[in-house]
């Protein structure tokens, strides 16, 4: 007897997704409007200080060219990532900066990569480019 409803209730379940079939059409659409780049990107950090520390002293007055953080940002990603290969004592993180110098991620994100630098070596004291720039250059 149960093999009976457990028959019954299959054959109903198909029934129903067989003809939920006929409720929905597809159709391709040729018209390409309003289609843009929707690619947007973002620096995740995994320091919680860094966030407060970033608004303190994000601050419009010392604000630098895009050019001027992709090209420090191209030099500190290298860095950050060769120490990472050969992590030890004196270097503790382990995640990879991915940063393509021939990709446009703009002003903000170019900024912020900056600025998390600077908190790396200047309130962590973690030293990641010697020479480098300080956050408060002229």
């Amino acid at each position: 007897m149960s093999q009976f409803f457990a028959i019954v209730a299959l054959i109903v379940f198909v029934y129903a997704c067989s003809t939920q079939k006929s409720v929905v059409n597809v159709t391709k659409n040729d018209a390409t409007e309003g289609i843009e780049d929707s690619t947007e990107y973002d620096v995740e950090t995994f320091d919680q200080k860094f966030e407060s520390w970033y608004q303190y002293n994000n601050n419009p007055s010392t604000y630098r060219s895009q050019d001027y953080y992709e090209r420090w940002n191209q030099q500190y990603v290298t860095a950050w990532n060769a120490k990472c290969a050969r992590a030890g004592k004196d270097w503790n993180f382990e995640p990879v900066v991915g940063y393509d110098p021939n990709e446009d991620y703009g002003f903000d994100v170019n900024h912020k990569l900056f600025y998390y630098f600077m908190y790396v070596e200047n309130v962590l004291n973690l030293k990641i480019l010697p020479g480098g720039p300080t956050l408060y250059d002229p």
